[in-house]
């Protein structure tokens, strides 16, 4: 990977101000990325790069991840098709959390539950007892198991 896309982090200053690319990865090798679809502004997720993805997303315009649970690098899309292609990537203030925005091949959906969003459900605000979250997305984008067959779930209990 050509990890020399980085630059080494050597003052506030060149972090907050200069146009170098110098990117706090946190004690885990990880940064966290928000993405969001360029058309409508919609949260589809978020999730982590190391080095290797973030490196990766920049040189192909496809958004590349690193998978806690599957414990390797990730192109998003590569199973299911619904790539996501990078229209825009933005890094934060202190350079320690990205922003994609992006346009997804295929059915528009992003999360691997077949909604368009994994962020589908609300949580109630103003109450403390018997919580029950809202479905916002009322039906799903895409059945999972004709797109993901006998692949495990890579939610984790």
């Amino acid at each position: 990977m050509n990890n020399s896309l980085f630059k080494d982090r050597v003052s506030v200053e060149q972090v907050e101000e200069s146009s170098d690319l110098a990117p706090s990865f946190g004690d885990q090798g990880l940064i966290p990325v928000v993405t969001t679809d360029v058309h409508s502004g919609d949260v589809l997720m978020v999730g982590y790069m190391n080095k290797d993805a973030f490196a990766l997303t920049i040189e192909t315009k496809k958004a590349h991840y690193w998978s806690r649970s599957r414990n390797k690098i990730w192109k998003k899309g590569e199973t299911s098709g619904l790539v996501q292609n990078v229209i825009e990537l933005r890094i934060d203030d202190d350079q320690d959390s990205l922003w994609l925005k992006v346009d997804v091949e295929g059915s528009g959906a992003s999360c691997h539950v077949g909604y368009k969003s994994c962020f589908y459900r609300s949580v109630p605000l103003g109450g403390n007892e018997n919580i029950s979250l809202d479905f916002k997305e009322k039906e799903k984008t895409f059945d999972p198991k004709k797109i993901y067959g006998e692949i495990p779930n890579p939610t984790k209990l």
